[in-house]
């Protein structure tokens, strides 16, 4: 619970400026665990005022993100709170009005000089070896500021700051890190700086979860604070998500993934929502398995890590496995024809052949983009087509040449033929004291290829359940005539 143990507001404030990857969604989800955990309100806010940096899309993608991931946001872009819309552009006169207060009470005005101007005061200051601030420029008189120039705040005390973080607790900087920041652009759209801080407090925001890289920017916020008479909320600062070689934080340029190619490629929303709650953070113990529930009642802001997390895609696939090993076999079939892939097996035509398989594909895949790849690799083309092959597969290591298999097949459709109940434990108590009596290798390796064509493919039994009693003992003595003639497909 917060520290008056009362409920939590956070929220997710993403710019439209592409697609969301690993890093963004993380700090959504932290922010929705924190909400969930002390029944609290999670808001996402879209923060788009810089207009020449918006992607047309990006707010449907974002959207569609925390849909996938089940990360229900309470007030957002399509559900406007007290307090108007959660989308900045349509908050202008929000701004304006706080900007106002500044300007009334002196701590805001407008800027005197123009880009020229300041980048001949910039290189000046690099000339001198000295970090430029603007303040050390700031006029000694304010005109009235008509919105055609950039709005800045007057900095309220030059001074040493410091705070509290839950994660990083105490930090302070000192007054080299503030300066008259610009709070409201010439376009009339406000920055980060002073948009972010007014929309939190006007949404009540509790707790803001950001990432680490904005601790340096604080002073200059706490300043805005000050200005505008707000109390500061608990700041929790979230460690990077980094690249493999840990040298910088994981990008776009990178590598990192659009957050929806996971859901392409076939991972569970559970299982990635699992996987990202623990890339920085620490439950405390041995636990790696968790539901969505058990993540919302362990999740404890002051377990947040403070070192740099790598993005383990192992651990990804075990989690994924986990979670759709809890699925149950109409779920996990559900999930298998959600593949992409043009294959018969998934079509109408064979609505009874693929559920046969289900407990063998569980087996072998870790996601979805496994059994896809599969599937293109003609792995299951067996059950649903009669295979080719050369008979020169037929032939167990063990063997001399490939004739040897063909009295072990014979014998095959002889006790097969036999079979009245075509189950795997049915056709393993017909096959196996066979195959124990003569070799296992010797009898299962053929009967595998005769019934699939593929020296890699499920185990035998799986076939002939899969593929029925009369395409088995037709392939079997397919497979028998090819080595008697010595043909080849």
């Amino acid at each position: 619970m917060t520290p008056n143990n009362l409920p939590a507001v956070t929220r997710f404030a993403p710019s439209p400026t592409g697609f969301m990857h690993i890093g963004g969604v993380r700090t959504a989800l932290f922010a929705y665990l924190y909400a969930k955990r002390t029944g609290g309100i999670f808001i996402l806010r879209i923060e788009d005022t810089d207009k020449e940096r918006e992607v047309l899309g990006s707010i449907d993608h974002i959207k569609a993100s925390l849909e996938w991931l089940g990360l229900t946001y309470d007030f957002g872009p399509d559900k406007p709170g007290p307090w108007g819309s959660a989308i900045q552009s349509e908050r202008l006169p929000i701004y304006q009005r706080y900007a106002q207060t500044l300007i009334e009470k002196g701590l805001a005005y407008p800027d005197p000089y123009t880009p020229e101007e300041v980048e001949g005061f910039r290189a000046a200051a690099a000339a001198e070896k000295r970090p430029f601030l603007f303040r050390d420029h700031r006029p000694a008189t304010f005109s009235a500021w008509d919105g055609t120039r950039p709005l800045r705040l007057k900095v309220p005390e030059i001074k040493r700051y410091t705070w509290q973080d839950a994660v990083r607790g105490e930090l302070t900087a000192g007054p080299e890190a503030l300066d008259d920041v610009v709070l409201i652009k010439a376009d009339g759209y406000p920055t980060y700086n002073f948009a972010h801080i007014v929309d939190d407090h006007e949404m009540g925001v509790t707790h803001i979860m950001r990432a680490d890289e904005f601790i340096a920017s604080t002073p200059k916020f706490l300043s805005i604070y000050d200005a505008l008479g707000i109390p500061y909320p608990i700041f929790v600062s979230l460690p990077p998500i980094l690249r493999d070689d840990r040298t910088k934080k994981l990008g776009k340029r990178d590598g990192a993934k659009d957050i929806l190619d996971y859901r392409t490629e076939g991972y569970l929303p559970d299982a990635m929502v699992n996987f990202l709650a623990m890339t920085g953070w620490n439950p405390g113990t041995d636990q790696e398995f968790f539901t969505r529930e058990e993540l919302v009642a362990a999740f404890d802001i002051h377990r947040i890590q403070r070192a740099g997390a790598v993005v383990n895609d192992d651990k990804l696939l075990w989690l994924n496995k986990q979670h759709l090993s809890r699925l149950s076999d109409n779920d996990f079939l559900s999930y298998l024809l959600e593949s992409t892939v043009d294959h018969p097996l998934l079509s109408v035509a064979h609505a009874d052949t693929l559920p046969s398989l289900v407990p063998t594909i569980r087996e072998r895949i870790s996601v979805r983009s496994e059994f896809d790849t599969a599937l293109m690799d003609g792995e299951y083309d067996f059950a649903v087509t009669q295979p080719t092959y050369d008979t020169a597969l037929l032939l167990w290591k063990k063997d001399p040449d490939v004739a040897a298999a063909l009295p072990r097949l014979e014998r095959l459709v002889q006790l097969l033929t036999q079979a009245t109940v075509w189950g795997n434990e049915e056709l393993k108590a017909i096959v196996m004291p066979y195959a124990e009596e003569v070799g296992k290798g010797e009898v299962l390796w053929p009967l595998r290829v005769a019934l699939s064509g593929r020296a890699q493919s499920p185990d035998p039994f799986t076939l002939m359940v899969t593929i029925g009693k009369a395409a088995t003992l037709d392939r079997l003595a397919t497979a028998c005539a090819k080595i008697g003639s010595n043909a080849t497909t």
